[in-house]
């Protein structure tokens, strides 16, 4: 089967059930794993060229629409008859629904099986572990900083806080994303604020850009030192990967109290 993936995330579920010798093109965004790198890109994922897209020849085409815009592209896959998987998730069973879906459709089903329910083992152990918890750290993840766009409470970010033992300050607003501004970010005090800017490397983000911004002083994260860049890999794509993502989240709120669901994590990927 030839398949095109036009998403970061979606090539990661490819790579999970081992479908990456058989990626015949992806999108220029998508960076992992390393043996990807030199098929053929056809463009950024909000504009992909189908002409390319077509002379790979898929069988299947994978898009997302948790990707804002990718709307155009699925509606020039459906005028042009390429068969496609369209994927929506917006949490970690989401991921594992979407990888049994991938399976079924790539004649992989046992292993997606398999594999969603390893991940949830990994989400039950960390959940469990969490319910020890006295208290929750409020954390903030910043997805961009002008207009202010934050993860809301039906996102996957969320349910990684909930499971690595702390609370997403914008977890009572039920929508996926939520766009605010700087001061109610600033009422709403995080006590870690972790920098997180989608399709933005980490070179490219400084703690000093919110130390520059007015009455960041005030801000309880800003005086402990915990403002955080985290890898936007591992925290904005809707894929297995959040798992990796969720370990180093761990790590950070609560050094000691995970160490053994942070080695399953790392064992399971090895």
């Amino acid at each position: 089967m030839r398949i095109v993936s036009i998403c970061p995330s979606n090539t990661e579920l490819a790579a999970c059930l081992g479908l990456t010798s058989q990626l015949a093109g992806i999108d220029d965004f998508s960076d992992w794993p390393g043996d990807i790198q030199n098929l053929p890109k056809l463009g950024p994922d909000l504009a992909i060229r189908m002409d390319d897209l077509e002379t790979c020849k898929p069988d299947l085409v994978l898009a997302s629409l948790s990707v804002p815009g990718m709307e155009k592209n699925i509606e020039e896959l459906e005028k042009r008859n390429i068969p496609h998987l369209v994927f929506n998730p917006q949490s970690l069973e989401d991921i594992h629904a979407d990888l049994i879906k991938l399976g079924k459709a790539t004649g992989t089903e046992e292993k997606a099986i398999e594999k969603a329910e390893q991940y949830r083992s990994l989400m039950g152990r960390f959940k469990t572990k969490a319910a020890e918890l006295d208290r929750k750290p409020s954390v903030y993840f910043e997805w961009w900083p002008k207009p202010v766009f934050t993860p809301g409470g039906t996102n996957w970010l969320t349910e990684v806080s909930r499971l690595a033992g702390a609370e997403n300050i914008f977890a009572s607003e039920k929508i996926p994303s939520v766009q605010t501004v700087w001061e109610e970010v600033l009422d709403r005090d995080p006590e870690f604020f972790f920098m997180v800017w989608v399709g933005v490397k980490e070179a490219k983000m400084n703690a000093a850009h919110v130390k520059k911004r007015p009455g960041s002083n005030q801000l309880t994260a800003l005086k402990r030192n915990q403002v955080i860049l985290l890898k936007e890999a591992l925290f904005c794509r809707p894929s297995p990967r959040l798992y990796e993502g969720l370990a180093n989240l761990a790590q950070i709120v609560h050094p000691d109290h995970f160490s053994e669901e942070i080695q399953a994590v790392k064992d399971f990927n090895t």
